[in-house]
């Protein structure tokens, strides 16, 4: 199997209203979609794509605990950024040795980080 691209990933909300402002107001992700499940661009090859489960016959089990990387040119200026918007991190600034990380979750838990390899 070879993959041509990332369509879009998938993240399960309680309150689309809600989770569509905070994706496009506080991130500030372009939004590419709109009505019962938007889209956001995220850099250049990859939408996230907003899914109220209930919508389409399913349920909220839980908030995806793995977190979506989100590539940004620097994460402490970008930490600061979203910080003055009310984004709450968890904990300090991760340093691996090769990245910087810092994660973050959405209104519905899902976890995501601010992410910057040494290299790229």
């Amino acid at each position: 199997m070879h993959v041509e691209h990332v369509d879009f990933i998938s993240v399960s909300v309680t309150d689309m209203q809600r989770s569509e402002a905070w994706y496009r107001d506080t991130l500030g992700l372009p939004q590419s979609g709109d009505g019962n499940f938007p889209e956001f661009k995220l850099g250049d090859n990859a939408f996230l794509y907003l899914i109220d489960p209930t919508a389409i016959g399913g349920e909220f089990s839980h908030p995806n605990s793995a977190p979506i990387a989100l590539r940004v040119s620097d994460v402490a200026e970008a930490r600061k950024e979203l910080e003055s918007r009310g984004v709450e991190f968890v904990g300090e600034t991760y340093d691996s040795g090769v990245c910087h990380m810092a994660p973050f979750s959405d209104p519905d838990g899902n976890r995501l980080m601010l992410h910057r390899r040494y290299a790229s």
